[in-house]
């Protein structure tokens, strides 16, 4: 019986999807490169596929053809990658020359690249040099999986990650006194903890504000997830926070956001900002100029708070917990959007996108 064959938009569609399957495997080791993967195709058969596996690596497409042991056969095989290829040399030398080199004569993408050293000279090279180039399957998709990077080049900012747990009853903390200071009162299990380590190990910076640190005194890494630490980060205006606090002990990059100076202490780093005028404009500002394309605020009330009202957010995650405070500090809440929400054996998690 005869059996109709795909259409090529289909079989353009399965491809680029793989391509995006490798990439998330490049999740928080790639940054700030975006996250590729990349399919070479041969007759209706894979020959060759690879990932952007670290920062400063080689990118998918050089992994891709590096796996096709018969260098002859790439000549008519197709290259699929999520992200239009490079075109400039940075850590490594153009993917788009690359891919001329080789004689690959045909090439699709899943979007074009937004930063302006590479947004559409990438393609552009490639048809100026005879191959033939497909774009924008599954663009949607290819932007989601790099929304931090689309984020950082298109908004001039980065990308912002609310989280913060809160009780059934809807609050986020008791009402602690100092005699309860660096006692954090854990609202989720052991395993929602251990996916807020995951969280962490995704983005560039972690952000605290003065209460948190001083109430908690917490260490914002990663210990609980194999992983790259994030830069930490707090806003200390009047720098009053004690010296034997964790964040100030010297482990990993610490930038401390305040209203009195600037200066480098070990890896402590002190930012002074305007406090008369908006902090968070000044803050994003400086970590946009800096490279930081991703920030998760793991703060209280407050500073959730404040990225709330001045909608200044791109995802928020609650955690929910069956704890009953009674009384206590409210939590944050963010009404315009309706969440997702997926269990975490008896806490739930709500996910939250700002469109």
């Amino acid at each position: 019986m005869y059996k109709k064959m795909p259409k090529e938009s289909t079989l353009h569609e399965t491809y680029i999807s793989r391509c995006l399957d490798l990439a998330r495997l490049g999740l928080g080791h790639t940054a700030p490169n975006p996250l590729v993967g990349s399919v070479i195709v041969r007759e209706g058969r894979i020959i060759g596929e690879g990932y952007h596996q670290q920062y400063g690596g080689p990118h998918a497409e050089v992994n891709a053809v590096n796996e096709v042991r018969d260098k002859k056969l790439l000549t008519d095989s197709v290259l699929y990658v999520n992200l239009e290829p490079c075109s400039h040399t940075g850590k490594t030398p153009p993917c788009a020359d690359m891919i001329i080199q080789a004689g690959i004569p045909e090439v699709v993408i899943g979007t074009s690249d937004p930063n302006p050293l590479v947004s559409g000279k990438g393609i552009k090279k490639l048809e100026q040099n005879g191959v033939k180039v497909t774009c924008n399957v599954l663009s949607r998709e290819c932007r989601e999986l790099n929304n931090r990077f689309f984020t950082f080049h298109t908004r001039r900012r980065p990308y912002i990650v609310l989280k913060w747990a809160r009780t059934s009853d809807g609050f986020i903390d008791m009402l602690r006194d100092k005699d309860s200071l660096s006692q954090p009162v854990w609202i989720s299990n052991e395993i929602s903890r251990m996916l807020v380590h995951k969280w962490r190990t995704e983005e560039q910076a972690i952000l605290v504000g003065t209460r948190t640190a001083l109430m908690d005194n917490p260490r914002l890494n990663a210990r609980e997830w194999p992983g790259k630490s994030p830069v930490r980060m707090v806003i200390d205006r009047e720098l009053k926070l004690p010296k034997y606090l964790n964040l100030f002990d010297n482990s990993q990059k610490t930038l401390v956001f305040n209203g009195q100076k600037s200066f480098t202490g070990g890896e402590t780093h002190y930012i002074r900002l305007d406090f008369a005028g908006s902090v968070l404009e000044q803050l994003l500002s400086y970590l946009y100029k800096t490279g930081i394309q991703s920030v998760f605020v793991e703060g209280g009330r407050k500073l959730i708070n404040s990225f709330i009202e001045e909608d200044c957010w791109d995802e928020a995650r609650v955690l929910v917990g069956p704890k009953q405070f009674g009384a206590g500090i409210p939590s944050p809440e963010i009404l315009t959007v309706k969440p997702l929400s997926y269990p975490i054996r008896e806490d739930l998690l709500l996910v939250y996108h700002n469109q």
